[in-house]
């Protein structure tokens, strides 16, 4: 008796579980390096130009800004890496749905080092690193991969930018050849 199919039974097949794989691979590399250009970008400005001490709100400015600079570097490394193969045709759409969702994952991050600096009280270097850069970047992450995967890279989304593109082309392509040809005067020979 021949074994049932992934599909029949529910099972994802080797070749979807490995390109998830792949994908989660990538997406964890390029968020490192976001990661440590957020941790460090944070930590310097925390701890000169936008220390609690010098700026009551100092952390959470410090941590936009650092943020900032990771989600630049994440949507080049997001686009031409772990979701190359699905980036879309309209990269301004595509980058800016890239920043609601960085955004929306910056205010997880933010949310969670509001709550414990300001609410529960923890102010120390270590207590804002552990409750934006561990927890607030944990939960951000699972936010950030979900919409990205699902909706900004969605590979139905990027065949329909790739198929519209292709519309937009060929329409144009058809006005070219029915315009009429421009006919150039003949030149007059100039007399010296």
């Amino acid at each position: 008796m021949a074994e049932p199919s992934p599909a029949r039974t529910g099972a994802p097949s080797r070749g979807r579980a490995g390109a998830l794989a792949r994908q989660l691979l990538a997406f964890a590399l390029v968020g490192g390096v976001g990661f440590v250009l957020d941790l460090a970008v944070f930590n310097v400005l925390r701890l000169t130009l936008l220390s609690p001490e010098s700026m009551h709100e100092g952390p959470m400015v410090a941590k936009v800004i650092s943020t900032g600079v990771a989600i630049a570097a994440n949507w080049i490394g997001n686009r031409y890496w772990t979701f190359g193969p699905h980036r879309r045709t309209d990269s301004a759409v595509e980058a800016l749905e890239f920043l609601g969702v960085s955004l929306l994952g910056m205010g997880v991050g933010l949310a969670c080092l509001w709550v414990s600096h300001y609410v529960l009280g923890f102010t120390s270097l270590l207590a804002d690193n552990i409750s934006s850069n561990v927890i607030g970047l944990l939960l951000g992450s699972i936010v950030r991969f979900g919409l990205y995967r699902h909706w900004v890279y969605h590979p139905e989304r990027a065949a329909a930018s790739a198929e519209t593109a292709r519309r937009r082309e060929s329409v144009s392509s058809r006005r070219l050849a029915r315009r009429p040809e421009v006919r150039q005067a003949p030149e007059v020979a100039s007399v010296d």
